[in-house]
């Protein structure tokens, strides 16, 4: 054991500088213990609406203040923009310092640590990082050559295999395990997706290629197993902080631990209440293990919504008391007058659909701008009447969950040439390529792959090499652009540029019936590369953090109004509206019917309905159709949400649906669309 050495405070070391910043003033109590917090490990539940990226922008700026090395806190998000957007409001409160704070991705973070050691993992320097699409591919690749796609009975497919394969890392899980708890209708193949795992692993290596999970994975492992980086990482790191811990999986919270091994002073804000995506590996358990890992941690609160109205956070409450698993807590509002929340019942979906169009319309003509209302969802089938229904009354809407801009086919092809230019081994890439040429299929682009990835002097020399004549012009196309952009040291654009005017015919030829709207995304993509630094962190900074928009899922709308918004509420969570509709509050929907038997699943769906009613800052409608239509049955009677059947009338209030009659109107509120004798009805016209 090493002798230890007590170093003795310095009595005459200064006291520091007055503060700039009156916290006080700036924060509520719960905030302000959880921003001038010493060290140590500490765990922030924070409620929904309660200020915690304020809390985290303040802690950051106090940090700095009190004279951390801003290069010494490390600020861990799940996506870049966010993590930016902390830190330079933390500038815009403090200094620039601010902007020196080590702010990302978990996996960008990882990607960090791996590419300054990753020999010592048996990386190349130069690896690839693989997309979920990609990462796929390279399974489904494997698993046509040992020709399991051929047996009697049916094997998991390669987005299957990927799920499996992606559980198994992040949960820590032998596959066997996966198989038994999620996929036991599999079981009978279960050597057969061990050993196509082994040899997925072996390939992926064998090409330089990392996936999501690897990067968690390998930078676990080599800070578990190699003392001397650990220390040096671990050193680095005086001070963590951590957002949205509820939604980390069991590889990031234990590389959390191993980062925080040196100084222990680690800070996770979470909302225990908000843990909505076990579908991607999250482990709501790590929130609640976090006391007995650190078993020196304080647990601190913040409960004050600067959302919703009381009425509304009051349904929350009631909504999330009934959660097996929960930290005690209840949010509060100095917002205490409001609209009670409405349980609508409708006849059916169409009369729900049109409940919502004809409320939409009433409150935009009170003033509520269309953007500021939110339509909530389980799932994207769920809307598709309301969506007839917007259509025909011509309100215009987006719709989210769509697909990303660099998960679209063409923006893909774009990028794998440039991943062919960064690492010349990236089998994926070139199998990706060499198929857009025509005579090319996938048996002879893998006959191509191999001797390609195999010359390590020149991946573009055809000497010696058997090729047809029916694409050996079109190869020796694409090897005249990639060849020169590989020599030649060139900017990213000109790069981008060339690559896309040499593509636009393969455009064309491919996707012709739309291939405009295509151009235009990849014009944008030339903008993007104009911004990026070079190609290496440019594909990185795709990979883990992908743009959203692309012109294919465009509608067009006009431009002084933004549009209504449609979204599944796991897309919602982080957003907040003026007025929040959730639709088909049905069980068998919310919660999931195969959620039934298990409790932690029922206890997510319940954390589900938490999120989309926390949502609203002043209204907020519950519905759901009392008939639905299913195939091969009919209309059948359905049950209301077991969450909300129960909750009381004085917090969520009754509404019916009836049809207004023009020989017989009501004396009716324009504003609510209620009459005056009764708070519980709403009549529709023809």
């Amino acid at each position: 054991m090493a002798r230890r050495f007590i170093l003795k405070a310095n009595k005459d070391k200064p006291a520091p500088k007055e503060l700039t910043i009156d916290y006080a003033s700036q924060l509520n109590e719960q905030q302000l213990a959880a921003v001038m917090a010493a060290g140590g490990p500490y765990l922030v539940i924070a409620g929904a609406g309660t200020g915690k990226t304020r809390t985290l922008v303040y802690r950051v700026a106090y940090l700095v203040e009190t004279g951390v090395a801003p290069e010494q806190i490390i600020l861990l998000t799940f996506t870049r923009r966010s993590a930016n957007e902390m830190l330079t409001r933390a500038s815009s409160i403090l200094d620039g310092r601010c902007n020196r704070v080590r702010g990302g991705t978990f996996h960008a973070f990882c990607l960090t640590v791996l590419k300054e050691h990753a020999p010592l993992i048996g990386l190349p320097a130069n690896f690839t990082i693989l997309d979920a699409s990609d990462d796929a591919d390279v399974i489904d690749v494997l698993r046509t050559a040992k020709r399991y796609n051929k047996g009697a009975s049916r094997f998991p497919r390669k987005g299957t295999l990927q799920s499996i394969y992606s559980a198994s890392v992040n949960r820590e899980l032998p596959v066997e395990e996966v198989l038994a708890n999620q996929y036991p209708h599999f079981l009978g193949h279960m050597e057969a997706i061990q050993d196509l795992q082994i040899a997925y692993e072996e390939y992926k290596k064998q090409h330089g290629l990392v996936n999501f999970d690897d990067l968690l994975r390998y930078t676990v492992d080599l800070l578990s197993t190699n003392d001397t980086v650990r220390q040096r990482v671990s050193t680095s790191c005086r001070h963590l902080l951590v957002d949205e811990y509820q939604d980390t999986n069991r590889l990031q919270a234990e590389l959390i631990y191993l980062l925080a091994d040196v100084h222990r002073n680690v800070m996770v804000v979470g909302d225990d209440a908000q843990s909505i995506y076990r579908f991607r590996g999250a482990d709501f358990r790590n929130i609640f293990a976090f006391p007995d890992q650190y078993p020196d941690a304080q647990i601190l609160k913040l409960e004050q919504n600067y959302r919703s109205t009381q009425p509304i956070l009051d349904v929350a409450n009631y909504v999330i008391q009934r959660a097996k698993h929960k930290y005690d807590k209840h949010l509060f509002s100095t917002l205490k007058e409001g609209e009670l929340p409405g349980l609508v019942a409708a006849p059916d979906e169409r009369f729900e659909s049109r409940f919502v169009s004809q409320m939409v319309l009433q409150l935009r003509e009170e003033g509520i701008p269309l953007g500021r209302m939110a339509v909530l969802f389980r799932g994207s089938a769920n809307s598709f009447d309301l969506e007839v229904e917007l259509g025909e009354r011509g309100i215009p809407y987006v719709k989210y969950g769509g697909m990303k801009l660099s998960e679209a086919a063409h923006v893909k092809d774009v990028l794998a040439y440039l991943r062919i230019l960064e690492n010349p081994k990236d089998a994926v890439a070139w199998n990706r390529v060499l198929q857009l040429l025509p005579g090319i299929g996938p048996k002879t682009a893998q006959d191509i792959v191999t001797w390609v990835t195999t010359d390590a002097d020149d991946p573009f020399a055809l000497e010696n090499r058997p090729f047809s004549p029916r694409y050996i012009e079109a190869l020796k196309a694409l090897f005249g652009v990639l060849r020169p952009l590989l020599k030649e040291a060139t900017s990213l654009t000109h790069e981008v540029e060339a690559i896309i005017t040499y593509y636009e015919p393969l455009l064309k030829q491919k996707y012709f019936e739309d291939y405009p709207k295509r151009l235009q995304d990849l014009e944008h993509f030339i903008g993007l590369a104009e911004n990026g630094s070079d190609r290496s962190s440019f594909l990185s900074s795709l990979a883990l953090d992908p743009i959203e928009l692309t012109a294919l899922n465009a509608v067009a709308i006009d431009d002084d109004e933004a549009p209504l918004i449609l979204s599944t509420i796991h897309s919602a969570k982080g957003l907040e509206f003026q007025t929040v509709f959730l639709i088909h509050a049905l069980d068998g929907i919310i919660p999931s019917g195969y959620s039934l038997k298990e409790e932690e699943s029922l206890d997510e769906e319940l954390r589900l309905l938490y999120v989309a009613v926390t949502r609203a800052e002043r209204n907020l409608f519950i519905s759901y159709p009392v008939l639905q239509y299913r195939r091969h049955h009919g209309e059948v009677l359905s049950k209301p949400s077991r969450f909300v059947d129960n909750v009381p009338q004085h917090l969520l209030e009754p509404w019916s649906l009836i049809e207004e009659h023009a020989e017989s109107q009501p004396d009716s509120d324009a504003k609510t669309g209620k009459t005056d004798n009764s708070s519980d009805e709403a009549f529709l016209p023809f």
